[in-house]
């Protein structure tokens, strides 16, 4: 007998083995066909990549790490960040310099920690949680530049990494300087293609084909280096090939700031953009339709009263493969405002969407963006509020939600604070978020869905930098903190079947 034949007979033997063990099992009085509710248990591993935040020298970058107490979660754990290689240089595995100390060190659940960076030189991170600091780990990096190109506040959530990621609002145009940063956590090497689409369709280029990015390395390229075109209204289309990787849009502006655009909800017929700044003076919006199919897409607002359509702009036409980009001006009219995005009647066509949000006047404006995104679900988490310029936005498009959000401790000390609000369908307010009582440093708001319709969430930060009211918008997602695990117990009779 060939060592093939003995390999496959040990491997049938060790799958039996294991479906043996894995085997659910139906009560006995049971009917044939019921099914036990899947459990839901604390994740016990969690993943995080963050893109180097500038390479201005003026940059100051703040790092905030927090996991909210999770209920069943292992006692014990560790999260770590470290910092990836510049692969564009290197070419090799990364490595941490030794000797670096890390950006920030995560403490234990229900109390934020942060770190600082100054500087052009600092790097992407690697980020790896276990045991109690996996669920629902959250990390984020926000960075203020005083002037030149992209000067403003420029926030981002570390992300977990992937393998499709779409990014409508991007641009080539003058004055436009935009970075795809691609980060690998892997030990081996992933390929990844850059796909551009303008007004006119697909763009050109051979550049963005089979990008290799090397094993814990970080690689950032510039989107005018991908394609002559220059265009105003973008969409980035980064697939992997091989591996996973983590990626985020640097949007940066000669006069109108800049800030980061992160991945956009996947294509769906129908969208939800939350938390538009109630004073934005601008608000510009960008889709894209994947498929070969035109989109008709109606266009509401969300308001504290309800829904309305805004406008002149009822209805939107995508055409297939294109980029299309709408202009809806000071569209909040000074409330709290949330896009809803549907089919019209007869034509559900998957689209992905992002706006640009202007704020300010003259050489004061400043530019955010806000993609669409996912319900909030279970629980989100967002960090690096203060007391003062933090505003939470909660939109409920459909149903009526009530939520809790709860104000944790203050990284430097402060008792958490909870309070619970309820969302009236077809609106979106921003709500007077709880505080930590006698907050020092920063805090974390977690947002827990309790009853009612999906909600959808959103925070933005707004400081003092270069003598303007900078922004930046994170929305809120599910933070996955725990899987479903179905019951099961070991049946050996399958071994006689």
């Amino acid at each position: 007998m060939n060592r093939t034949t003995l390999s496959l007979i040990a491997g049938t033997a060790a799958l039996a083995a294991v479906t043996a063990f894995a085997a659910v099992a139906a009560p006995e009085d049971a009917a044939p066909d019921a099914a036990r509710t899947a459990a839901r248990l604390p994740v016990e591993r969690s993943a995080l990549l963050c893109p180097a935040p500038s390479a201005s020298d003026l940059a100051e970058t703040a790092y905030t790490s927090f996991t909210p107490v999770t209920k069943g979660a292992d006692g014990k754990g560790t999260a770590t960040l470290t910092a990836a290689a510049d692969g564009a240089r290197t070419g090799t595995a990364g490595q941490p310099k030794k000797g670096a100390k890390p950006a920030v060190r995560p403490t234990a659940p229900g109390t934020p920690a942060t770190g600082k960076a100054t500087g052009a030189g600092a790097p992407a991170l690697l980020g790896t949680a276990e045991g109690a600091q996996a669920p629902g780990w959250t990390v984020q990096q926000t960075t203020e530049v005083g002037a030149g190109t992209g000067r403003g506040l420029l926030g981002v959530d570390c992300t977990a990494p992937d393998t499709e990621f779409w990014f409508p609002g991007a641009a080539t145009s003058a004055g436009r300087t935009d970075y795809v940063h691609l980060t690998n956590p892997d030990d081996s090497a992933a390929v990844v293609d850059i796909d551009l689409y303008g007004k006119d369709g697909t763009l050109k280029s051979t550049v963005g084909d089979g990008v290799t990015v090397p094993p814990h390395a970080t690689d950032a390229l510039l989107l005018s280096t991908l394609t002559d075109a220059e265009e105003s209204d973008l969409t980035v289309h980064v697939g992997v090939r091989s591996g996973r990787v983590g990626a985020a849009v640097q949007a940066l502006d000669d006069k109108l700031g800049g800030d980061w655009l992160t991945a956009a909800a996947d294509p769906s017929a129908d969208l939800v953009l939350p938390g538009i700044p109630k004073d934005a003076t601008d608000v510009r919006l960008v889709l894209f339709t994947p498929g070969g199919t035109d989109a008709d897409v109606k266009v509401r607002l969300a308001s504290p009263n309800g829904s309305f359509t805004p406008a002149g702009h009822e209805t939107v036409h995508v055409k297939a493969g294109m980029t299309t980009a709408v202009d809806l001006g000071a569209v909040t009219r000074g409330e709290a405002g949330s896009l809803v995005l549907s089919p019209t009647a007869g034509r559900s066509v998957p689209v992905v969407a992002a706006v640009r949000v202007l704020r300010g006047k003259g050489a004061k404006q400043e530019s955010g963006f806000v993609p669409a995104t996912a319900p909030v679900g279970a629980r989100a988490t967002t960090v690096d509020n203060a007391a003062k310029g933090t505003t939470l936005s909660l939109a409920a498009p459909g149903q009526t939600a009530q939520v809790r959000v709860t104000a944790s401790a203050g990284s430097g000390g402060g008792t958490p604070a909870t309070r619970t609000f309820t969302v009236k369908g077809g609106s979106s307010q921003d709500v007077a978020a709880p505080v930590p009582a006698g907050l020092k440093g920063t805090y974390a708001l977690t947002v827990e869905t309790l009853s009612g319709g999906p909600l959808y969430a959103a925070r933005t930060l707004t400081r003092p930098v270069g003598g303007a009211a900078a922004f930046t918008v994170q929305t809120l997602r599910d933070d996955r903190g725990t899987v479903a695990v179905p019951e099961a117990e070991e049946d050996l009779s399958v071994l006689q079947r």
